[in-house]
């Protein structure tokens, strides 16, 4: 019988299959006494064993799969294994209370995951309850003799059903038989949804049940893009899918012929498509999808792969590394954004209520000078090689601008003293992500070289909301009005003063926001390297004196986030005629 699910498409794309139910194993057990405790710890040092050599594979196979940043969720596995205050616990327990080991597992794990589930002000520690919960489920499954689903061993094209992915079962993924995966919680944001992005195959998420309305072997149809699962598709409706795929299979060909061009619009205007990154590995994905230069370089993943502060040659050597890879165009540097859901096992925080509003970013940076002071050389230093723009996180005020300015003005300063080469021209910009900044932004544009609007950042601190809170995710609304006009605001202020304006948040790459973003006249759109052609082949159909009108009426005859919704969908079909 045909069945209909529908969910958030999270990852674009088609795809027909047999289901393969990634479901969880029955791991129940009797607590019980022990006589032979040696035996016992025995047996939990060898599960923890098997484990870790089990999830050194996993981080492997992920770091090939997906990459170095994807593969660091593991890590944080492996040290959960390695934790006496975890694993030692265990065996503590198994030893005072002579209990059985899959009994003292239990209750500790259940003891550290309602420790930090309890944790409601610190998202970043919450998120080590599924870490721990993961990673007991994979000793308890030794303990028991029980084989966890494997998604590395699938060897034929399915589509994977599971109530959600955990790290470890995503990064098993091989595109090469797994053509799409639902599941039934999570959203865009979650972690499995960027996991099948990196991996380009289709996704739907949060259908709520779909585990519980499908059965192994039945035939799923998945169309990542509007969201829809039908189980047992008729014939007729495989036919019509087996075309639509095939239609996006050409898209994606015609949009590979983009490659090499400048993105420019229908009238002829021309604007820059960038490239978001987070390490230099990813530079095959910038160079593969011809963008134009990378608007948002997140420096922070090299504090997070490294078990010290980096140095100032570690430093260099990687930024001295994208910039000469990009050959003259042009790379912003975002300098250090740790702190909210960033942290380094290396630089302890103070615990806050609220660390998203908290000691975070351009904020520790000013506090912590010799940090940030190290960063800057290299910077300054590599910049000598390539294009470079620096930008600061998290501004609130003018004065944390100006200090930020200063300090990399006597840090450049020093440097030429000394005779070391630095490029003529290094624009200082700032990303513009706070409220308040962007209400100022007509005074903050006579300071700057340039803006970079966050809007993951801006419109969550607009909202007053937490996107990854389900309860509130309704309110991240990138075309809410009060958020368009802010952005709006930001760009107009820019261009007054003779500077440009950018963005790298996730709109960036929106289909929806993008019409809108021309038409108020951004200049760079900077956004994951997979997006890159898709954009540019929209803007190729799009004029910016029709969208100047869009831009107008989103901003000013709209009051709601689905009213602008509504408006671009017909707008776009009005235009497209």
């Amino acid at each position: 019988m045909t069945k209909t699910l529908k969910g958030i498409g999270a990852s674009d794309g088609i795809a027909i299959a047999k289901a393969y139910m990634l479901v969880e194993p029955d791991l129940s057990f009797s607590k019980s006494s022990v006589s032979e405790v040696d035996a016992e710890v025995a047996k939990l040092q060898k599960a923890i064993a098997t484990s870790t050599d089990e999830l050194h594979v996993i981080r492997d196979k992920a770091k090939e799969n997906l990459g170095e940043e994807e593969a660091q969720v593991f890590d944080a596995h492996l040290m959960i294994l390695a934790d006496p205050e975890f694993t030692g616990a265990v065996e503590q327990k198994v030893k005072d209370e002579k209990i059985n080991s899959e009994a003292a597992l239990d209750e500790v794990s259940t003891m550290f995951i309602g420790m930090f589930e309890a944790m409601t002000d610190n998202p970043y520690m919450q998120e080590r309850a599924a870490d721990v919960r993961d990673v007991s489920k994979r000793i308890m499954a030794h303990l028991l003799g029980v084989e966890l689903p494997n998604p590395a061993l699938i060897n034929e094209e399915v589509i994977v059903v599971a109530h959600d992915l955990t790290p470890s079962d995503t990064a098993q993924l091989n595109k090469k038989f797994v053509k799409a995966f639902v599941t039934d919680i999570g959203g865009r944001t979650a972690h499995s949804a960027i996991m099948a992005r990196s991996l380009e195959i289709p996704a739907v998420v949060g259908t709520g049940k779909m585990t519980a309305e499908v059965a192994a072997g039945q035939k799923v149809l998945v169309d990542g893009m509007t969201g829809e699962v039908i189980v047992e598709p008729a014939d007729d409706t495989v036919a019509e899918f087996t075309q639509k795929a095939a239609d996006f299979a050409a898209q994606k060909a015609e949009w590979d012929k983009l490659r090499d061009e400048k993105t420019v619009t229908a009238d002829g205007k021309s604007y820059t498509l960038a490239a978001n990154i987070g390490t230099p590995k990813d530079l095959t994905g910038v160079h593969e999808n011809g963008s134009e230069a990378i608007g948002l370089y997140r420096t922070e993943f090299l504090y997070m792969d490294s078990a010290e502060l980096p140095t100032e040659d570690d430093q260099f050597e990687a930024y001295k590394e994208v910039l000469e890879s990009m050959d003259g165009k042009q790379v912003v540097v975002r300098t250090m954004d740790i702190g909210g859901d960033k942290h380094l096992p290396y630089l302890p925080l103070p615990e806050e209520d609220n660390p998203f509003l908290g000691y975070r970013a351009i904020r520790i940076s000013l506090d912590r000078q010799d940090i940030f002071r190290t960063q800057l050389r290299a910077l300054i230093r590599a910049s000598a090689y390539g294009n470079l723009g620096i930008m600061f996180p998290m501004i609130a005020t003018i004065k944390e601008f100006r200090d930020a300015k200063a300090i990399f003005e006597e840090e450049k300063a020093k440097l030429v003293e000394a005779g070391v080469k630095v490029a003529d021209k290094i624009e200082v910009g700032m990303m513009m992500e706070i409220p308040a900044a962007a209400v100022l932004a007509d005074q903050f544009a006579k300071e700057v070289d340039f803006f970079s609007i966050g809007t993951n950042d801006l419109i969550a601190y607009t909202m007053a909301a937490d996107r990854g809170n389900e309860h509130v995710s309704y309110l991240y609304q990138p075309y809410n009005p009060s958020v368009l006009r802010l952005i709006k605001h930001i760009i107009e202020s820019a261009h007054a003063e003779g500077k440009w304006a950018g963005m790298c948040g996730e709109a960036a790459g929106d289909p929806i926001m993008v019409p809108i973003l021309l038409g108020m006249g951004l200049d760079e759109y900077s956004m994951s390297a997979t997006s890159v052609l898709k954009i540019r082949s929209l803007m190729k159909k799009l004029s910016t004196t029709d969208m100047v009108e869009l831009a107008e009426r989103a901003t000013k005859e709209s009051v709601t986030n689905d009213e602008n919704i509504k408006l671009v969908n017909e707008f776009m079909d009005k235009f497209s005629k």
